[in-house]
C-alpha cells in the first residue's frame, strides 16, 4: 500500500505543479485553492508512504514522478518543445525511478 500512496503523492505533485502554472501567479482564486489542496494531498500521501519506504527512495521517486508528469503535461497542455534530447532525459528519469523501486527492500 505504501507504494500506491507514493504514486498518488506523485500524481498530486503533478496536479499542483500544473495548477501553479494555471493559477497565473496565484491570481486565479479557484485554481489557487485547488493548487494548495493538491499540495496538501501530495504531502499527506508522501508522509504515509514514508512510514515504510526509505526517505531517499521515496523522495526521489516522488520528485521523479512529478518531474515526468509535469514534462508530459507541459508538452501536451502548454505546447512546450519536445526533441530527442528531452526524450532521452525523460527515459533517464524513468530508468532511475524503476531502478530505485527494484532495489528497494
Amino acid at each position: 500500500m505504501d507504494w500506491i500512496y507514493l504514486i498518488i503523492a506523485g500524481m498530486f505533485e503533478v496536479a499542483w505543479a500544473v495548477g501553479m502554472k494555471l493559477s497565473n501567479g496565484f491570481s486565479n482564486l479557484t485554481i489557487s485553492i485547488l493548487t494548495i489542496l493538491g499540495m496538501i494531498a501530495s504531502f499527506y500521501f508522501l508522509a504515509l508512504a514514508l512510514k515504510n519506504i526509505p526517505l531517499g527512495t521515496a523522495y526521489s521517486i516522488w520528485t521523479g514522478v512529478g518531474t515526468l508528469g509535469t514534462v508530459i503535461l507541459g508538452i501536451i497542455l502548454f505546447k512546450e518543445p519536445i526533441n530527442v534530447a528531452r526524450i532521452v532525459c525523460i527515459m533517464f528519469i524513468i530508468s532511475g525511478i524503476t531502478g530505485l523501486k527494484l532495489l528497494s527492500a
